[in-house]
């Protein structure tokens, strides 16, 4: 039974962010078919976050109205959108239109807020719906959470998303004298199988969480509190004699001293409302990088590189996430400073990745096989270690209460809300991040 809840809890948490982190691992090859080019992700980022008003007003329902909300109707309500969004996808999402004199992908963008409004909803609907259960499964609901990111990348992989190579090619010059003038272009390899079929997988992903929701409502409630109190329960009645009354005065006693001796053991650590904001502070930096401020750039940061590192940072970071909470659940360090190191380390990790994006076209070792390795391990590293934080922060908060998790993802949110608002003008009004072909591209040594 507890290893049905588990199964269950995992492909839940599957619908988390499937869709969303989906299309992240199909961006190299999105990339070079919609008018955006490299800004595109910056697009992304805005739109994903503008789909916060989802949270807001499930948040603002908790507090207005406590315990009025259906969290189990919402939950399927959201899934059935993200079927339904996954699907238009596969049809719409290279259609264009004219805007303001410019071709944009439009279709793309509108499936985009409600595969969002999905997403961002679920870090307050999801995580307070696993309250249910107890807290053994939080954490594997955070695999489940990780792998929505894990098995797109390893679809993305198999897929050969955005592979490239550099080609010779000629074209006859301007003027008169038809003279052949050679030059390098940027070719594109098919992938192994398209877009549609990509988009086909995620909207099977969302069909399984929606099964897993429903295969949760339906567990018998009276299963943790059997299997989990039954020795807590029992200990009192055996240890005291209904026939012996200096035994039953005993156990009572013992009983009692047992409870007290029990209590420091059994609470949990009591954090000040200093800590709890702090917490909370962790929780909205660690998601302004991991979901907007860096991932507005990584194109600027990986495409210099060329198509594989881009291809290989976006799905091999996608390992990281799952890889993380799988550690966290047989290592798990509730010390805030231990979380802070870690915290910092992935924001040095962040910082490379953001200075390779500044200096684009021409970031450090471009051309040589170490300077891809490095931009992918740091896009790796950054993503593992700040998956880490976010993982013990969830299971502290879920321990506290329901109201602390249901604020642990509204910090999320708004961390990624101005992480997403702070890069969109410096990508796309003050052009500070420039692209380039990586075959045409000429860098000073």
């Amino acid at each position: 039974m507890a290893l049905r809840v588990h199964l269950l809890a995992c492909a839940f948490g599957l619908g988390s962010w499937v869709a969303v982190n989906g299309l992240w691992v199909e961006l190299p090859l999105i990339v070079n078919a919609l008018p955006e080019g490299w800004e595109l992700p910056s697009y992304l980022t805005v739109i994903i976050q503008l789909a916060n008003l989802g949270p807001l007003l499930v948040t603002l329902m908790h507090k207005l109205r406590p315990g009025r909300l259906n969290e189990r109707a919402v939950i399927y309500s959201v899934l059935s959108i993200g079927i339904a969004s996954c699907i238009l996808l596969v049809f719409f999402w290279d259609k264009t239109t004219v805007v303001a004199g410019a071709s944009r992908s439009t279709a793309f963008f509108i499936i985009t807020f409600f595969l969002s409004l999905v997403d961002c909803t679920s870090s307050v609907t999801f995580l307070p719906f696993m309250m249910q259960l107890p807290a053994k499964y939080i954490t594997t609901y955070f695999i489940g959470e990780g792998l929505s990111g894990f098995i797109p990348g390893v679809i993305a992989l198999a897929q050969g998303v955005g592979m490239a190579k550099c080609v010779n090619s000629s074209h006859t010059s301007g003027n008169h004298s038809d003279e052949e003038v050679w030059s390098l272009q940027t070719q594109y390899l098919p992938p192994n199988f398209s877009t549609e079929v990509f988009f086909s997988f995620l909207a099977a992903m969302m069909c399984i969480s929606l099964a897993a929701s429903i295969g949760l409502n339906r567990l018998p409630r009276t299963y943790d509190l059997s299997t989990e109190n039954l020795v807590q329960d029992t200990v009192g009645p055996i240890s005291s004699g209904l026939d012996n009354p200096a035994a039953e005065t005993d156990g009572k006693k013992n009983e009692q001293e047992g409870k007290e001796k029990s209590k420091p053991l059994l609470a949990e650590p009591q954090y000040s409302i200093s800590k709890l904001v702090f917490m909370y502070l962790l929780v909205a930096w660690v998601n302004a990088l991991t979901n907007g401020l860096l991932p507005s750039v990584q194109t600027y940061s990986c495409m210099s590189y060329g198509n594989l590192a881009y291809h290989l940072s976006a799905a091999l970071a996608s390992v990281a996430n799952p890889v993380a909470c799988t550690i966290a659940m047989f290592f798990q360090s509730r010390s805030l400073m231990f979380l802070c190191v870690l915290t910092v380390l992935g924001s040095g990790f962040g910082g490379y990745n953001m200075a390779m994006a500044a200096l684009s076209p021409c970031p450090l070792l471009r051309g040589s096989a170490l300077g891809e390795a490095i931009i992918v391990l740091s896009w790796l590293l950054f993503t593992g270690t700040l998956s880490y934080v976010k993982v013990m922060v969830g299971v502290i908060l879920r321990d506290r209460s329901h109201s602390a998790l249901v604020w642990c993802g509204a910090a999320a949110q708004v961390g990624s809300l101005v992480g997403s608002v702070t890069m969109f003008p410096l990508v796309n009004v003050y052009r500070l991040f420039k692209s380039g072909d990586f075959c045409n591209t000429e860098c000073p040594l």
